[in-house]
Parts: structure tokens; C-alpha cells; sequence
């Protein structure tokens, strides 16, 4: 055995693909923060064009990751969550702070709906406060406070931040896209024991073909969250390898 294989030169995020889930596995909780993309959700056509929208927990990539690492992954999402939504009213409604849910790792995975869809106002780092509670009306401060609360009931946990994959619909999603992602990057290097997931920048476009093969109309088919699950894993297994140190008491954090 050679230990370098676990370090090859110049690697980049998924690069390689872990089928099981790699060094992922030392965390035995996960909770994934997010929107109908962390949720497993399906849309299907219903009568005179409307849309039906099925939120399927067990389709989820965070369910997928939970099969395949033998860890408890909480799905704390549900379709068209915002950041803003997520703190003001449905983490309190579903008791999503309550200190026996605490994680050892947090995924969160939000602003599609608050930047694309909803078109809030970004923010800037300053909008985050020492004290949550006085956080601007933004994203970033909205977000940032969700980071906080989770802090205060699992301090020493780590935090895994999703930038959005590249689209291909148009420049003004492209352009949306490339300042949600600088967003949550800076976000990462403003908190400790956050790292990027970065889709935006390492992850496969989502273009045509991309949609094509693991999309169901307007969101992922069964293929698509599994594929997505491999990536979860994948690169968190990279970012653990690359930062070894960062992670040799995570068998100490509480769960």
C-alpha cells in the first residue's frame, strides 16, 4: 500500500468518484439545509398545465449518502426553502433547533430560491453580526444567522457550504449564478470549520445534456440525486483528505 494514493499530485475536486462514501464515514450525523433539491423532489405534470411538486425525502442525495455510509442524515429542507423562510419560520415550525437533533456536520445547500427565484437582495459580509438575532435582512445575513444558531448548538461541528452548478439558460443566470457562488465562498472562509462544496466551479454544468439524462422536467429524476449523492461524498472525502488535520477530532463532537 502506498499512503500517496490518498494524495495524488495536483488532484481536483471529483476527480475521482467514491463508491463508498470515503473518509465522508467519519461523521455518524449529517443534517442537510436545504430546498426541493435537498429534498428529493419530483415534478410531474398535472391538469391544464399546472405543476405537481412532490417532496420525497427518501430520493434525497441525503438519503442516499445515509444508505451508503451507515450515518443518520437529517433532511432539514423542504421544496422552495429560502434562507430568509428557513430561519423566520420553518426551522421553528418542524423544531429543527432542538439540541437533540445536533449534528456533527452540517450541508447546507440554499439560494437558488432566495437569488433566482426570489431575487433577494445579496449582501455582503458585514451583514453578519456577532449576535444572529441583529444580522441584516439579506442572504448572506439570513444564511449567516443559520450557520450561527447551528454553532451555538453544535459548536465544534463542521459545516460543508453548496455553491449552485453552472446553468446554461443565459447570461443573467450565469451572471446570478457566479455572485451567489462568490457569496457562499466568502461565507466559507468567513466561519470556521466551514469548507465549499463547490459545484459552481468543480461540479458537472447543468446543460442539456446534463438535464437530458438526470432530470425530471424542472428537477432531478431518481439518477440525478443518486449521481448527486456520489458527488456529496466525493468531495467532502476530498476536502477531509486534503485537510487531515481539520478533522482528526471529529470522533469528539457530540451526536
Amino acid at each position: 500500500m502506498n499512503i500517496q494514493d490518498f494524495f495524488p499530485e495536483n488532484e481536483q475536486p471529483l476527480d475521482r468518484l467514491v463508491e463508498d462514501g470515503g473518509f465522508c464515514s467519519i461523521f455518524r450525523t449529517f443534517a442537510c439545509v436545504g430546498d426541493s433539491l435537498s429534498s428529493g423532489e419530483f415534478q410531474l405534470p398535472k391538469e391544464e398545465g399546472k405543476w405537481g411538486y412532490y417532496d420525497m425525502f427518501e430520493y434525497s442525495w441525503g438519503q442516499f449518502m445515509a444508505r451508503t455510509l451507515g450515518s443518520k442524515v437529517y433532511n432539514f429542507s423542504k421544496g422552495g426553502m429560502t434562507a430568509e423562510n428557513y430561519l423566520k419560520s420553518f426551522a421553528d415550525s418542524k423544531g429543527f433547533w432542538n439540541v437533540d437533533l445536533k449534528c456533527q456536520a452540517y450541508i447546507v445547500a440554499l439560494g437558488v430560491n432566495d437569488i433566482f427565484n426570489q431575487n433577494k437582495e445579496m449582501g455582503t459580509l458585514a451583514d453578519i453580526k456577532e449576535n444572529w438575532r441583529d444580522n441584516a435582512p439579506t442572504f448572506m445575513g439570513h444564511y449567516g444567522a443559520i450557520v450561527q444558531r447551528y454553532k451555538e448548538i453544535s459548536p465544534d461541528a463542521k459545516f460543508f457550504f453548496v455553491t449552485t452548478p453552472k446553468d446554461r439558460r443565459g447570461t443573467s443566470w450565469a451572471a446570478r449564478g457566479a455572485e451567489l457562488a462568490e457569496a457562499i465562498r466568502s461565507m466559507a472562509e468567513f466561519f470556521p470549520n466551514a469548507y465549499v462544496i463547490d459545484l459552481h466551479r468543480y461540479g458537472p454544468a447543468c446543460d442539456e445534456e446534463f438535464r437530458d439524462k438526470f432530470f425530471l422536467h424542472g428537477h432531478m429524476n431518481p439518477m440525478g440525486y443518486a449521481l448527486m449523492a456520489k458527488i456529496m461524498m466525493s468531495y467532502i472525502d476530498y476536502i477531509i483528505r486534503h485537510n487531515t488535520k481539520d478533522f482528526d477530532r471529529v470522533g469528539f463532537i457530540p451526536h
